[in-house]
C-alpha cells in the first residue's frame, strides 16, 4: 500500500469520525432535558433577544469579558487568529479561489504567525498561575500543545521547508472529489497533516465542542418568561 493510498484512507476515516462525533454530540445536547428555567440574569424576554445574546457570546465572548479581561483577551485573540488561518487554508479546498480569499491571504499569514502569542500566553497561565493550574486537566494542556505543534510545523512549511503547494491542493481536491491524488513529497508536511488529522479526531471528544454546545446552554438560550409561560422539558 502506497503512502498516497494510506493517507487517503486515513483522511476519509478521520472525516467520518469528526463529522459523526460532532453530529452525535450536537444530538446529545439537543435531546438532553432542561428541567429548570435558568437563564442567567439579566436575561432577554424574547426570541430575538436570545438570538442577540447568543450572537454576542459567539462573536464577542461577552460573558468571558465580564468575568476576566485577560483570559478574554488571550482567548479572543486565539480565536480570531485561528479564524484567519482557516480562511487562508480554504484556498486548498476551492477551485477557482474566490477573490475575497485571495485578498485575505496575507491576513491569514499574519494570523498564523500571531497565533503563537495567545497559545503561549494561555499555556503560561495554565502552568504558572496556581489557581488556574489547580483546575486544569490533562486535556487543557494537551490541546494547547497540539495547537502549538500544528502552528510551528505550518510555519516551518511556510518559511523553512517549503513543499509544492500545487501538490497539496491536488491531494486535497482529490479527497473532496473522490479522485485520490499523489500525496505531497515532504516529511514536514506529513507531520503537519498528521497533526491536523489528529486534531479533527480529538475535536468531538474534547472541550473544543464548546463551539457547538454553546448554542444549547440553558443559561443562554432560554427566554426569561417563567411567569408568562409554563416551562416544559418536552
Amino acid at each position: 500500500m502506497t503512502i498516497d493510498l494510506i493517507f487517503t484512507v486515513i483522511t476519509y476515516v478521520v472525516l467520518v469520525i469528526f463529522l459523526g462525533g460532532f453530529l452525535y454530540k450536537i444530538w446529545l445536547y439537543a435531546t438532553t432535558p432542561a428541567p429548570l428555567k435558568i437563564p442567567t440574569t439579566p436575561a432577554p424576554t424574547s426570541a430575538i433577544g436570545v438570538s442577540g445574546r447568543l450572537a454576542s457570546e459567539v462573536i464577542f465572548f461577552k460573558s468571558l469579558f465580564k468575568g476576566n479581561k485577560w483570559i478574554w483577551l488571550g482567548g479572543y485573540l486565539l480565536h480570531v487568529a485561528f479564524f484567519l488561518l482557516i480562511l487562508r487554508h480554504l484556498r486548498y479546498f476551492m477551485d477557482p479561489i474566490p477573490e475575497i480569499l485571495i485578498i485575505l491571504q496575507q491576513a491569514g499569514i499574519y494570523g498564523g504567525m500571531f497565533l503563537l502569542v495567545p497559545i503561549l500566553y494561555l499555556a503560561y497561565r495554565r502552568f504558572m498561575v496556581d489557581r488556574v493550574r489547580y483546575i486544569s486537566a490533562f486535556g487543557d494542556f494537551f490541546i494547547l500543545f497540539l495547537l502549538l505543534s500544528i502552528v510551528l510545523s505550518g510555519i516551518g512549511l511556510k518559511y523553512f521547508y517549503r513543499t509544492n503547494i500545487m501538490d497539496v491542493k491536488m491531494f486535497i481536491m482529490g479527497i473532496l472529489t473522490f479522485h485520490p491524488a499523489k500525496f505531497p513529497d515532504s516529511g514536514l508536511f506529513i507531520v503537519h497533516y498528521s497533526l491536523i488529522l489528529f486534531f479533527l479526531v480529538y475535536f468531538p471528544f474534547s472541550k473544543l465542542m464548546h463551539s457547538g454546545g454553546i448554542f444549547f446552554s440553558p443559561t443562554l438560550n432560554q427566554i426569561d418568561n417563567p411567569r408568562e409561560k409554563r416551562h416544559s422539558i418536552s
